[in-house]
């Protein structure tokens, strides 16, 4: 059984915590936590020792646990979780009767009433994502509750939980039949290839299917698209599906041209029709602007922090610098489409960062549409940062 520890939280952060503000932080409590063992069930408790709230201790790069109950004598077996599973289902039973969308978010962390976890479906297979060792405790006590309450081809599961949060590299099966790879699924009518066998990722972001969707519907008939840090492509594909002149996608990494080139050829376009570069983003840039390149549509959709040989980009801090690289090269009434996965700032300063750009750029500009989390990915009003994903389609005027 998982230990109990009780962890004493500062007066300043009681309040918050009795409001339903999930996550607790190494600094909200009194206590050392070097000691406590992942997994271990916390009470936490006032200056005074009444009771705020339940949860348990799990280390990940956004604290040291999650609040799971407001009751002092709630008890974290199957039940508890089949309970929550069962809720966050009955809300997703729209996306499970859809035949054109086949993939989609289950159960949603904190937004659920569970940290640290996500569920997601791919036609008929389930992943989940661990993202601490104390909610891989209660892993048993997890997958029986999910077996009793949905019908599965096979479960699989990720754990991101090493020391810096990446991926434990080894074998995801976890129930049920093996799936053949790649798997095909479907985002509004589209054909999307899936691994849940290799990597931490699977080969497409589930939160952007409202943004791919309405590039596809608004944005994409005629114009030239570029793609950057376009991972498998799927920007680009939803774009070539909604009759752009030509996409260009670009990313760093090597398997990106394979991936792009896959997910273009299930959708009975050609890829050799397209252009698809392995390239530093920030140096395609530099090279498009010498050659005078420029696009009806750019799409900025950058992870929050990443690492090549020349650049670390930090999207709290160089934003506004890549919105810049990109204004330079959109054509003139043109539309850049950005987005950001960073939970560090909220949109007004995203929009800041928009406004800052476009004026040291000397051009002028209009706001036409913003998107956040699609609503299978359920946030908690509590937790403002769960809402992570910001995405605003903006127009370069004259």
């Amino acid at each position: 059984m998982n230990k109990e520890v009780y962890l004493k939280v500062k007066s300043k952060f009681v309040n918050k915590l009795k409001s339903g503000y999930p996550l607790i932080s190494k600094e909200a409590v009194l206590n050392v936590v070097d000691s406590v063992e992942e997994g271990s069930i916390v009470k936490l408790v006032d200056e005074r020792n009444q009771f705020i709230a339940k949860g348990y201790f799990g280390k990940q790069n956004k604290g040291i646990g999650w609040v799971l109950s407001s009751k002092e004598n709630a008890s974290f077996d199957q039940e508890f979780f089949g309970k929550s599973l069962k809720e966050a289902i009955e809300q997703r039973k729209s996306y499970y009767q859809s035949s054109e969308t086949t993939a989609f978010r289950v159960f949603n962390g904190e937004g659920d009433g569970i940290g640290g976890l996500t569920i997601d479906y791919f036609a008929g297979y389930y992943l989940l994502t661990w993202y601490s060792k104390g909610i891989y405790h209660f892993r048993d006590r997890i997958i029986q509750a999910l077996k009793g309450l949905v019908d599965f081809k096979g479960i699989y599961q990720k754990k991101r939980f090493d020391e810096k949060g990446q991926y434990i590299e080894e074998d995801d099966f976890v129930a049920g039949e093996r799936g053949q790879f790649p798997l095909i699924v479907k985002e509004n009518g589209v054909n999307f290839a899936v691994y849940l066998n290799e990597s931490a990722m699977v080969g497409v972001f589930l939160d952007q299917r409202d943004v791919r969707r309405t590039i596809r519907d608004e944005y994409a008939k005629g114009k030239s698209v570029l793609n950057t840090f376009s991972y498998t492509g799927a920007f680009s594909v939803f774009a070539a599906l909604g009759g752009a002149s030509k996409t260009t996608s670009v990313d760093l990494a090597n398997r990106s041209r394979s991936k792009t080139s896959e997910q273009f050829t299930i959708n009975g376009i050609d890829p050799e029709t397209q252009a698809i570069m392995v390239e530093d983003v920030f140096k395609y840039f530099k090279y498009a602007v010498k050659k005078q390149l420029k696009f009806d549509v750019v799409i900025l959709d950058p992870p929050s922090f990443a690492r090549s040989k020349k650049f670390v980009f930090s999207a709290e801090k160089d934003y506004k610098d890549l919105l810049k690289e990109a204004i330079s090269i959109t054509e003139n009434n043109g539309t850049i489409v950005a987005s950001t996965n960073s939970s560090a700032f909220g949109i007004e300063k995203f929009k800041s960062f928009i406004d800052i750009a476009f004026k040291e750029s000397g051009s002028r500009y209009k706001l036409l549409e913003q998107f956040s989390l699609p609503e299978d990915f359920k946030t908690s009003k509590n937790f403002p940062e769960g809402n992570y994903l910001k995405v605003v389609f903006i127009k370069k005027m004259k």
